[in-house]
């Protein structure tokens, strides 16, 4: 039987890390990480590709539009593909590959540590065991996130923890699996594709976080909305903008209209927003054509947006229509 081949594709971040007098640095190429993985080679062919070797945090839109252009040029000629990345930016890379490759039958996993994998205690070796075992399974494919045992959806995942193992969890949808002793224990079974693969050329970085604050001066708002094509407002609880700000808030969406997509979110962690509760929401959702993020996470909102601000849609319909469309499990309303 022809073992399947899986392309692991390198980029820095602490796996890849070595101690310096300046603290960790992303040292190790490709071909030597290769080297913590003999035990691979009984069960599949492992071949190594050097990207780039940066700390995660140093990570751009073109950095996403690289790894994904390797995939892509890459594709037909392996069965999946694991990418060694920092955990700090990890969930937002894995968001950002869910929207510029759709439709994968073929795996595609994000793996990382917490602790270099040349330390002799590390998590590194048992996330890339558990990545590659994964993405060797017949029934993976599309985007996901393998770390600390648990298998997330792309647009699912977020770092909830700095220094522990267990980094990553799943934000308002179940794990998809988990890895229990080296075996693979689905809880969602995956859907066929009925659509080939499709990849995605260009993002369009002009989004612009805003988090409000208690008693936030509406000052900022009149450059953001000058500068920034998709703004998306993590507001409190539910959702809503604040007495502090909504005159210059409604003077701006008057004055821009829909060619701003303006999305509305929450700082809460679970459960979601939903704005048309509280009447400090619900006067802009009926007031403006705005969008609302639900039970989305805060990178998958963030990377949903340049994906579709970079495929130029023309209109506020067509905006709503992309964004509400599920991708990767992202969006349940």
């Amino acid at each position: 039987m022809t073992k399947k081949k899986i392309l692991l594709l390198t980029t820095g971040g602490t796996i890849a890390s070595h101690k310096t007098e300046h603290g960790l640095a992303p040292a190790l190429t490709a071909e030597e990480i290769l080297e913590f993985l003999p035990f691979m080679d009984n069960v599949c062919s492992l071949e190594a590709q050097n990207l780039f070797g940066i700390d995660s945090t140093n990570m751009t839109c073109g950095h996403w539009m690289q790894i994904a252009h390797a995939i892509e040029e890459n594709y037909e000629a392996f069965d999946g593909f694991v990418v060694c990345h920092g955990t700090d930016t990890m969930a937002y890379t894995a968001a950002a590959l869910s929207y510029m490759i759709q439709n994968s039958a073929k795996p595609i996993v994000l793996t990382g540590s917490q602790r270099p994998l040349e330390m002799e205690i590390s998590d590194a070796r048992m996330n890339l065991r558990d990545s590659i075992a994964y993405a060797l399974d017949d029934a993976s494919s599309g985007v996901s996130l393998v770390f600390g045992g648990k298998i997330i959806a792309g647009t699912r995942a977020k770092k909830v923890k700095t220094m522990s193992y267990n980094a990553f969890a799943s934000i308002n949808y179940p794990e998809l699996a988990v890895m229990r002793d080296e075996h693979l224990v689905r809880y969602i079974e995956p859907k066929p594709f009925t659509e080939p693969v499709s990849f995605c050329h260009e993002l369009n970085p002009r989004v612009f976080l805003l988090k409000l604050t208690p008693g936030m001066s509406p000052v900022i708002l009149k450059d953001i909305f000058s500068q920034y094509d998709g703004i998306i407002v993590e507001s409190f609880g539910v959702g809503g903008i604040p007495d502090s700000l909504l005159h210059e808030f409604v003077r701006l969406m008057e004055e821009y209209g829909s060619s701003k997509a303006v999305v509305m979110t929450t700082q809460v962690t679970y459960e979601g927003s939903n704005i048309g509760v509280y009447e400090v929401g619900k006067r802009v959702q009926e007031q403006f054509p705005l969008l609302e993020a639900y039970d989305m996470n805060l990178e998958a909102v963030l990377t949903k947006l340049m994906w579709i601000l970079g495929q130029r849609p023309g209109s506020f319909e067509a905006v709503r229509e992309l964004f509400y469309k599920t991708v990767n499990y992202d969006i349940y309303r």
